[in-house]
């Protein structure tokens, strides 16, 4: 019995026409997966030295604040050590402020990369009805299966997902008073390197490079 109300339905998309549709999506999700993880490498090796500096300058106020430079031939210039110590702060901050100028730049290569999977994972579900096993998991020697593919997919945006949380997280905490957290900076800042994870990519993209390069 009818209602009056229209339930629009979802039409059946032919399996073949839907497995070269997904193919062609996750071919295109890896290609810009490539040129991202490039990018992101880039902006990392540009904080490395950024984040070393602010390591160093944080060993420079330890330095300073041991020191008595009221006891020393300093003595005769007035405030010497309190504007030593504001020096070195402002030198600080603009470090700080260019490190998180560098984060915007991450935070952009984990939208484009999370936006690739939510547009696969979206044209999957459109496309579930007309996939069966056998044409979600056949794979062969240059192609692997479609399954493998969402399953890397989905691991690139994770470990990318983390790696910008871990490091947002780490420059937001860091104090530039408290010297012990600024000393240890770099340390940390290099701590959050996860060279498995990034194998992992390495070895995905390595199996994905005839694929991406045959369906040009």
């Amino acid at each position: 019995m009818s209602n009056g109300t229209c339930v629009k339905t979802r039409e059946r998309v032919p399996a073949e026409g839907a497995q070269m549709s997904l193919q062609g999506a996750l071919r295109r999700s890896f290609v810009a997966l490539h040129s991202q993880r490039a990018v992101w490498r880039s902006v990392l090796e540009e904080c490395d030295p950024l984040m070393e500096s602010l390591g160093n300058l944080g060993e420079q106020m330890r330095a300073l604040s041991r020191v008595r430079v009221s006891d020393t031939p300093l003595r005769v210039f007035p405030e010497l050590q309190e504007r030593l110590q504001v020096q070195l702060l402002q030198a600080a901050d603009l470090l700080l402020q260019r490190l998180r100028s560098r984060m915007s730049h991450l935070q952009s290569v984990r939208d484009a990369i999370s936006n690739q999977v939510s547009a696969v994972l979206q044209l999957y579900e459109d496309a579930a009805d007309s996939l069966d096993l056998a044409a979600v998991t056949q794979r062969c020697s240059v192609i692997p299966s479609l399954a493998d593919m969402l399953a890397w997919l989905q691991d690139a945006e994770r470990f990318y997902k983390q790696q910008f949380l871990q490091r947002k997280t780490l420059l937001q905490t860091l104090r530039l008073d408290d010297l012990s957290q600024l000393e240890s900076v770099f340390k940390r800042w290099k701590i959050l390197e996860s060279p498995d994870s990034e194998q992992e990519i390495t070895d995905a993209l390595c199996r994905l490079s005839f694929f991406m390069e045959s369906h040009r």
